[in-house]
Protein backbone atom coordinates (compact mmCIF):
# COMPACT_ATOMS: atom_id res chain seq x y z
CA UNK A 1 0.00 0.00 0.00
CA UNK A 2 1.77 3.44 -0.98
CA UNK A 3 1.92 5.69 2.38
CA UNK A 4 0.81 9.25 3.01
CA UNK A 5 3.30 11.99 2.30
CA UNK A 6 2.91 15.75 4.00
CA UNK A 7 0.86 17.85 0.96
CA UNK A 8 -1.06 15.13 -0.29
CA UNK A 9 -4.74 15.12 1.13
CA UNK A 10 -5.99 12.37 3.60
CA UNK A 11 -8.68 10.46 3.09
CA UNK A 12 -11.75 11.10 5.22
CA UNK A 13 -12.89 8.42 7.51
CA UNK A 14 -16.39 7.77 9.44
CA UNK A 15 -15.61 4.61 12.27
CA UNK A 16 -17.01 3.36 15.12
CA UNK A 17 -15.39 4.00 18.18
CA UNK A 18 -14.69 2.61 21.46
CA UNK A 19 -17.65 4.29 23.09
CA UNK A 20 -20.22 3.47 20.73
CA UNK A 21 -20.39 6.43 18.67
CA UNK A 22 -18.84 7.06 15.67
CA UNK A 23 -15.79 9.71 14.61
CA UNK A 24 -14.87 10.93 11.46
CA UNK A 25 -11.79 12.93 10.26
CA UNK A 26 -13.60 15.91 8.98
CA UNK A 27 -15.78 16.85 12.24
CA UNK A 28 -12.12 16.16 14.15
CA UNK A 29 -10.70 18.83 11.53
CA UNK A 30 -13.80 20.96 12.56
CA UNK A 31 -13.06 21.32 16.03
CA UNK A 32 -9.02 21.17 15.89
CA UNK A 33 -7.33 24.76 15.70
CA UNK A 34 -4.17 23.07 14.02
CA UNK A 35 -5.26 19.64 13.07
CA UNK A 36 -5.93 15.91 13.67
CA UNK A 37 -2.90 13.37 14.94
CA UNK A 38 -4.13 9.98 13.80
CA UNK A 39 -2.50 7.14 14.89
CA UNK A 40 -2.64 3.86 13.94
CA UNK A 41 -1.60 0.89 16.35
CA UNK A 42 -1.76 -3.34 15.92
CA UNK A 43 -4.01 -4.39 19.16
CA UNK A 44 -5.31 -2.98 22.08
CA UNK A 45 -4.31 -4.36 25.58
CA UNK A 46 -0.67 -5.07 24.08
CA UNK A 47 2.51 -3.43 25.69
CA UNK A 48 3.57 -1.93 22.88
CA UNK A 49 0.33 0.01 22.05
CA UNK A 50 -0.36 0.38 25.63
CA UNK A 51 2.87 2.75 26.60
CA UNK A 52 2.05 4.98 23.49
CA UNK A 53 -1.57 5.23 24.16
CA UNK A 54 -0.67 6.27 27.61
CA UNK A 55 1.51 8.87 26.70
CA UNK A 56 -0.85 9.97 23.91
CA UNK A 57 -3.20 9.90 26.71
CA UNK A 58 -0.75 11.62 28.95
CA UNK A 59 0.24 14.16 26.60
CA UNK A 60 -3.58 15.28 25.64
CA UNK A 61 -4.07 18.30 27.60
CA UNK A 62 -0.80 19.85 26.03
CA UNK A 63 -1.51 18.42 22.22
CA UNK A 64 -4.96 19.95 22.82
CA UNK A 65 -3.80 22.93 24.22
CA UNK A 66 -1.74 23.65 21.18
CA UNK A 67 -4.73 23.29 18.65
CA UNK A 68 -4.40 19.11 18.03
CA UNK A 69 -7.02 16.44 18.41
CA UNK A 70 -5.93 12.86 18.72
CA UNK A 71 -7.70 9.65 17.48
CA UNK A 72 -6.20 6.13 17.36
CA UNK A 73 -7.18 3.63 14.87
CA UNK A 74 -6.46 -0.06 15.23
CA UNK A 75 -7.84 -3.03 14.00
CA UNK A 76 -9.31 -4.46 16.50
CA UNK A 77 -13.71 -4.54 17.33
CA UNK A 78 -15.05 -2.05 19.56
CA UNK A 79 -15.57 -4.31 22.67
CA UNK A 80 -12.01 -4.55 22.66
CA UNK A 81 -11.51 -0.91 22.29
CA UNK A 82 -13.82 -0.58 25.10
CA UNK A 83 -12.13 -2.67 27.69
CA UNK A 84 -8.66 -0.81 26.57
CA UNK A 85 -9.76 2.56 26.99
CA UNK A 86 -11.46 2.28 30.65
CA UNK A 87 -8.48 0.05 31.47
CA UNK A 88 -5.81 2.80 30.94
CA UNK A 89 -8.11 5.85 31.55
CA UNK A 90 -8.33 6.88 27.96
CA UNK A 91 -10.38 9.88 27.14
CA UNK A 92 -9.66 10.31 22.96
CA UNK A 93 -11.62 8.27 20.83
CA UNK A 94 -10.24 5.03 19.43
CA UNK A 95 -11.66 3.51 16.33
CA UNK A 96 -12.28 0.41 15.17
CA UNK A 97 -11.54 -0.51 11.24
CA UNK A 98 -11.68 -3.82 11.65
CA UNK A 99 -12.05 -4.38 7.47
CA UNK A 100 -8.56 -2.52 6.83
CA UNK A 101 -10.04 -0.26 4.72
CA UNK A 102 -8.54 3.16 6.25
CA UNK A 103 -5.76 1.45 7.28
CA UNK A 104 -5.32 0.21 3.86
CA UNK A 105 -6.29 4.05 2.20
CA UNK A 106 -3.44 5.65 4.93
CA UNK A 107 -1.24 3.16 3.87
CA UNK A 108 -0.52 1.51 7.43
CA UNK A 109 -0.85 -1.96 6.42
CA UNK A 110 1.57 -3.93 4.27
CA UNK A 111 4.72 -6.17 4.65
CA UNK A 112 6.75 -6.15 8.47
CA UNK A 113 9.36 -8.09 9.61
CA UNK A 114 9.59 -8.98 12.99
CA UNK A 115 12.42 -11.58 14.49
CA UNK A 116 13.66 -12.74 10.74
CA UNK A 117 9.87 -13.37 10.06
CA UNK A 118 8.04 -11.34 7.51
CA UNK A 119 4.21 -11.09 7.84
CA UNK A 120 1.64 -8.68 6.71
CA UNK A 121 0.26 -6.72 9.59
CA UNK A 122 -0.73 -2.70 10.48
CA UNK A 123 2.10 -0.45 10.83
CA UNK A 124 2.73 1.11 13.52
CA UNK A 125 2.08 5.16 12.19
CA UNK A 126 1.29 8.51 13.05
CA UNK A 127 0.14 10.77 10.68
CA UNK A 128 -0.97 14.60 10.88
CA UNK A 129 -3.67 15.84 8.89
CA UNK A 130 -4.52 20.08 9.03
CA UNK A 131 -8.17 21.72 9.45
CA UNK A 132 -7.97 21.25 5.30
CA UNK A 133 -7.41 18.38 4.81
CA UNK A 134 -3.80 18.12 3.93
CA UNK A 135 -1.34 15.75 5.79
CA UNK A 136 0.89 18.32 7.18
CA UNK A 137 3.85 14.85 8.77
CA UNK A 138 3.65 11.15 8.21
CA UNK A 139 5.77 8.94 10.28
CA UNK A 140 5.74 4.83 9.65
CA UNK A 141 7.29 2.22 11.34
CA UNK A 142 7.68 4.32 14.65
CA UNK A 143 8.58 2.88 17.94
CA UNK A 144 5.69 2.82 20.54
CA UNK A 145 8.09 3.89 23.25
CA UNK A 146 9.21 7.87 22.91
CA UNK A 147 7.51 8.51 19.91
CA UNK A 148 4.92 10.62 21.07
CA UNK A 149 7.71 12.54 22.76
CA UNK A 150 9.14 12.96 19.17
CA UNK A 151 5.87 14.43 17.71
CA UNK A 152 5.86 16.75 20.56
CA UNK A 153 8.74 18.25 19.42
CA UNK A 154 7.83 18.16 15.44
CA UNK A 155 4.47 19.73 16.26
CA UNK A 156 6.07 22.57 18.57
CA UNK A 157 4.17 21.30 21.81
CA UNK A 158 6.85 21.65 23.62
Amino acid sequence: MPQLSPGETAPDFTLPTADGFTVSLAELRATADKGVVVYFYPAASTPGCTTQACDFRDSLAALQGHGYAVVGVSPDGTDKLARFAEAESLTFPLASDTDHEVIEAWGAWGEKKNYGRTYTGLIRSTVVVDPAGTVTLAKYNVKATGHVARLRKDLGVD
